[in-house]
């Protein structure tokens, strides 16, 4: 009776690690297991430099949505990016995507500065005002270099 009671123990515990394993992973990876509650919306840009997928979408800092896939296109040789916005919030037409840093070298991330416009952007649509990444090694040689 004592062994059977050590063995339920273990086994109990066990189960509960694998469980506080799986719980993690999933928090961790950022996984949806109950569907997505999000809309997705495309923006186009000259430079993304250094921004990646599952980078934070913001307005007026507090995130609203993640960057979810970042492909070029092969016709205008720019970057497409795809974000996945939360439901609850609205982006209307003329809405302006910027890519910005956080901190000094931090990471990238999207900001979006909400426009005035009455109609909204639908699922699947496209933001069509952007601000790509600013290049500080390309701003210091032009300034560096031109200077003399």
């Amino acid at each position: 009776m004592k062994r059977f009671n050590v063995e339920m123990s273990v086994g109990v515990f066990l189960v509960l690690g694998f469980l506080c394993f799986a719980w993690l992973a999933i928090k961790l990876g950022d996984v949806r297991l109950f569907g997505d509650d999000s809309y997705r919306v495309t923006a186009r840009f000259g430079s993304i430099s250094g921004l990646k997928p599952g980078a934070q979408v913001e307005i007026a800092g507090v995130q609203v949505g993640r960057v979810t896939r970042i492909s070029l296109d092969p016709e205008r040789y720019e970057a497409l990016v795809e974000l996945a916005i939360n439901r609850d919030v609205r982006l209307t037409e003329d809405s302006i995507a910027s890519i910005r840093t956080a901190g000094i070298i931090g990471d990238r991330y999207i900001n979006i500065s909400p426009g005035g416009a009455p109609d909204y952007i639908e699922p699947g649509g496209r933001i069509f005002e952007t601000e790509s990444a600013i290049n500080l090694e390309e701003l210091l040689s032009k300034y560096i270099f031109e200077s003399k």
